[in-house]
């Protein structure tokens, strides 16, 4: 049997190599991966509220809130009055920040291809499978952590074996 802590460290250890690819294809753009995040999250145009986008993107409201005034003063996003609730606000890509997010996406997608061209496409078809359902069984896991036989750490030594 594989050593679940061997999987998650390899996992892991992929995030930080994919992270640091990310990185420094986005900083070409002067954005960082949440702020790119947040651009993608608004290219359908409609708008987004910063409760909507802290849910969507697992960042706390405060992180968005910082993100968006950055992208606000730089004129790639602006606040409007929700026309929904107007005691709201969306946040709306302006026309420069859509052109921003073109651009990143692209060179970002072009990055990607080139670090992950070496996955042949059965290879490619079965990861996708697999992570798939990591990744949903992952989501389903954030609604468990109220479950009273979640695994819970019992004492600040709890990890001393680890």
């Amino acid at each position: 049997m594989t050593n679940v802590l061997r999987i998650y460290r390899l996992i892991h250890d992929i995030y930080v190599l994919l992270d640091d690819g990310d990185r420094r294809t986005l900083d070409q753009f002067g954005l960082t991966i949440s702020q790119y995040g947040l651009l993608m999250q608004l290219r359908d145009g409609s708008g987004k509220r910063l409760t909507t986008l802290s849910e969507q993107l697992l960042l706390a409201k405060s992180t968005i809130t910082r993100a968006v005034d950055q992208l606000e003063s730089r004129g790639l996003v602006e606040r409007i009055v929700d026309p929904d609730d107007r005691r709201a606000q969306r946040v709306v890509l302006t026309e420069r920040g859509l052109d921003i997010c073109n651009k990143a996406h692209a060179t970002h997608l072009a990055s990607l291809q080139y670090r992950l061209a070496h996955i042949d496409g059965d290879t490619r078809e079965v990861l996708d499978h697999l992570l798939t359902q990591l990744r949903s069984d992952l989501r389903a896991d954030l609604g468990q952590r109220d479950d009273p036989s979640y695994p819970q750490g019992t004492s600040s030594n709890s990890f001393k074996d680890v």
